[in-house]
């Protein structure tokens, strides 16, 4: 499968259950603890992506097996902890930000982390017959060196981000 059209199909997938999940956490979160609510509507939208991943995204065609389920799981857990990381970094640089920054924080994280669980999901998870040596063969865009490369860039670019943000501009005083 072509791995722009699988990511296009990675976003829809999980960005449908993202939202239908935040409806969901809002409701239960009225009848129950919030923290209790977002843990079961984060569990079952985790299985229900892996599912949707399995035979959508990735074109297995069949269900998630367990092994999946569970690799599944750990980069949705991977990608929650990179999520509350950055925010609780923003929190210790300024105390009490901004809605809009701690949403274009929690945003860009939360991008970045989709985009690590696509590429983990679909060079190892989903993968199928294929050997992870021939995917770079197939898609050298993929390569464990682009990935690499790509995941230096990004932190380079995020980190002269956070210097130009947290640096008072001239213009201001």
């Amino acid at each position: 499968m072509k791995p722009l059209a699988s990511f296009a199909r990675f976003v829809l997938c999980g960005g449908g259950v993202g939202v239908l999940s935040s409806g969901a956490v809002a409701l239960l979160g009225g009848v129950m603890p919030w923290v209790l609510a977002n843990a079961l509507i984060t569990a079952a939208s985790t299985i229900l992506c892996t599912e949707l991943h399995a035979r959508f995204t990735f074109g297995t065609g069949r269900r998630a097996g367990w092994r999946q389920h569970w690799q599944s799981a750990g980069s949705a857990v991977a990608a929650y902890a990179l999520t509350s990381v950055a925010v609780l970094i923003l929190h210790m640089v300024q105390s009490s930000p901004g809605m809009l920054t701690e949403q274009v924080v929690y945003l860009s994280a939360s991008g970045l982390a989709g985009i690590g669980r696509f590429l983990l999901l679909r060079l190892f998870v989903f993968a199928g017959g294929r050997s992870r040596t021939s995917v770079p063969a197939l898609s050298p865009a993929l390569s464990p060196a682009r990935v690499q490369e790509t995941w230096a860039a990004a932190g380079r670019a995020s980190a002269a981000w956070g210097r130009a943000y947290a640096e008072p501009s001239a213009a201001a005083a």
